[in-house]
């Protein structure tokens, strides 16, 4: 079986895809933040639904500030993000909407698993 060469100069291109994915996706949970306020809860309340809202973007970003160094911590996270995800949110919603939060998850492991093998190579 031949062996899958990757440049390194490819490499400093799929590390940066990696963080500037993880960045967009954590944007793009964050959108969905908007519905935790309501002219019926108090600022506190507002403010604590606001921060449930946002822990998974939370998540997201303490993991990919550890990725960046150890990027066997992303494959492993985000993967396991993206099954927990799926097991707790299986048929709630259309099948479109595992693809947009879950295979984002899965892209963002694929491509430290990139980076992590490239680092890790013989």
């Amino acid at each position: 079986m031949d062996k899958i060469i990757i440049r390194p100069s490819t490499i400093k291109y799929v590390d940066r895809a990696a963080l500037i994915l993880t960045i967009l996706f954590a944007a793009f949970l964050s959108i969905f933040s908007a519905d935790a306020f309501s002219d019926k809860f108090s600022f506190w309340q507002n403010a604590f639904s606001l921060f449930m809202h946002l822990l998974p973007v939370i998540v997201i970003l303490i993991v990919l500030i550890i990725s960046r160094k150890l990027p066997m911590t992303g494959v492993i996270s985000y993967s396991l993000l993206g099954v927990l995800y799926m097991a707790w949110a299986w048929g709630r919603f259309p099948l479109s909407v595992y693809f947009m939060i879950a295979g984002p998850l899965f892209l963002m492991s694929v491509l430290y698993f990139i980076v992590w093998r490239s680092r890790h190579k013989k």
